[in-house]
Parts: C-alpha cells; sequence; structure tokens
C-alpha cells in the first residue's frame, strides 16, 4: 500500500502502480525552490561588536529578509519591535553581522543568513536514510547529490528506516539539528501507520497509556484511528520520543503489525501534498516555528 498522504496526513487511495514502487531514488522530481534563509546562532558577536563602518544596517537586514520595506524596517525599530542578540534596538544606523546577530522582530525571529539550507524531504520506501550507501543501495544522497556537488553540505535530521517513508528534514544547520534530537525538548512526530487487523479504541487506551517494549515503557502522545476496511486499519500516532523503530514496535506488541509506516509531520512541519522523493525549502513560518519549539 505505498500511497502518497493527503494534506491533512490521510494516505490517498489511489494508489501507484506496481512498477512505481521499484523506482531508485534518482528517478524521483527534486524541486528548484530557493532555500529559505536563517541566521546562525553564535552569541559571541552580533550587535555591539561590529566596530565603525562593519557590519550591515539593521534596517536593511530586515528589508532583505523581507520583513517590511526599508522605510517600514525604520518605524518597527522606532517602534522598540525589533531585538537583535537580546537586547531591544531603537536608534537607527545600528550595523549588524547577519551571519551570527539573532535578530527578532515581535518576539519572532528573522531569517537572514543566506548559507544556511532547509528543506523536506518526502523520503521515499525503499531508500536508506544516508548520504552515501557503500552496497549501491539508493539513499538519501541521491536524491540531493546535485545540491551537494555544488557546496550545499547538508545532513539529515533524525532517520527513518528504509522501509518507512515520508517526511525528512534536511539542513546544514547543526545547532538546530541537535535540539530538535534530543528527547528534552519534545519535539512531537506524527505517523500514519497501516497495520494488519481491525483496530478499535483498546489499542488506542494502550497506545496512549504506555506499551512495555524490551528496552523500557513507550507512549504515545495522541493516538486516532482513521479507517477500518477489510481486515486493516489506519492509525494515526503521535510521540515525541526517537527510539528505533519505536511505533512499529509499539504496534506489534500490542498485535497490530505494520504493513506501511509515513511520517508525515515534525512539530508544525508538514508534509502535505509533496510527493515522494520531492523536496522543498522550508518557508519562514515553519523554520520560526521550530526554532521556538527548541528555545532558539
Amino acid at each position: 500500500m505505498s500511497t502518497t498522504a493527503r494534506r491533512d496526513g490521510t494516505p490517498d487511495d489511489n494508489q501507484p502502480p506496481a512498477a512505481d514502487r521499484h523506482k531508485k531514488a534518482t528517478d524521483y522530481y527534486v524541486s528548484q525552490a530557493r532555500p529559505a534563509r536563517h541566521q546562525h546562532v553564535d552569541r559571541k558577536r552580533g550587535v555591539g561588536n561590529s566596530g565603525a563602518g562593519e557590519g550591515v544596517r539593521l534596517q536593511k537586514v530586515l528589508a532583505q529578509a523581507g520583513v517590511a520595506s526599508r522605510r517600514m524596517a525604520e518605524r518597527l525599530i522606532d517602534e522598540g519591535r525589533v531585538e537583535v542578540d537580546g537586547k531591544i534596538i531603537t536608534r537607527q544606523g545600528v550595523r549588524v553581522d547577519p551571519n551570527t546577530a539573532v535578530i527578532r522582530v515581535d518576539g519572532s525571529r528573522v531569517v537572514v543568513n543566506e548559507d544556511m539550507q532547509y528543506f523536506v524531504l518526502n523520503k521515499p520506501r525503499g531508500v536508506q536514510c544516508t548520504m552515501s550507501d557503500d552496497q549501491g543501495r539508493p539513499c538519501v544522497g541521491d536524491i540531493v547529490g546535485e545540491r551537494v556537488s555544488a557546496g550545499q553540505r547538508l545532513f539529515h535530521v533524525g532517520r527513518l528506516d528504509a522501509a518507512t517513508e515520508g517526511l525528512l528534514l534536511l539542513t546544514n544547520d547543526g545547532e538546530l539539528a541537535n535540539r530538535l534530537m534530543h528527547p528534552s525538548y519534545n519535539v512531537t512526530k506524527t505517523y500514519m501507520a497501516t497495520v494488519k487487523g481491525e483496530a478499535d479504541n483498546k489499542l488506542i487506551r494502550e497506545l496512549t497509556d504506555g506499551i512495555e517494549l524490551d528496552d523500557g515503557p513507550a507512549k504515545a502522545d495522541f493516538a486516532q484511528i482513521i479507517d477500518v476496511w477489510q481486515g486493516r486499519s489506519i492509525i494515526r500516532v503521535e510521540l515525541h520520543e526517537g527510539r528505533k523503530h519505536i511505533v512499529r514496535r509499539m504496534l506489534k506488541t500490542a498485535g497490530f503489525p505494520v504493513e506501511r509506516l509515513v511520517r508525515t509531520k515534525i512539530h508544525t512541519v508538514q508534509l502535505g501534498e509533496q510527493t515522494p522523493g520531492a523536496l522543498r525549502a522550508l518557508n519562514r513560518a515553519e523554520l520560526a516555528s521550530l526554532y521556538k519549539a527548541v528555545g532558539l
């Protein structure tokens, strides 16, 4: 049952022909959308550390980031709505280093560093979650190879096993990636699982109350039955744990082996109607949401 997910996260009923399920990773379409821009965090530098003539005027940085026109950016500064490295800026002409300064407008972080790259990949089933594979198997690196060869150093945030498909974040922002993967930040991930067996509310209670696994108990933050038909069910599972094969193991232990697993969402970033193998840039709102979730 290799299908794409609808915008609400449920799988599409129109299944592709069997031949399409065995495409190589290089056969999939890669979007050429311009990546979102974002500043890297380096609290050692920023406003106040740039000497006379160094850095870029703050209003120009805001205008180039698409926040507002330069004149409107000046008004935002006058109104005390702009923050640089934790300090409210109210005077014009302040210069900042867009590569290191943490800039916020009305409390929301602004993306300004063009060197930082942020992408969402819909990883196809059968593709290894690696940038290269010594056994010659299709891998994520095959899909983003053009960007890597052009000098963009990308790595995936977390992993999906080869049989699992869906949303995978790719970036060169190590600080954001590390925090998203760290369990202390409780970043929620959403999966759609097609399982054997007709599920009922008993399964939902087991998932949310906790299931004992060989490496300790596992508990879903939320679970919901999406559909039941002809001896199979579609279950939506949300959790913030990142243990290996955690969703598959939970459902198998509960008596519902997984036939297909798709990750449809990480925090507020959704897979939507993105087709398998397609790559798109994160938008400003998605980036801001991720940074807020991990305290950056």
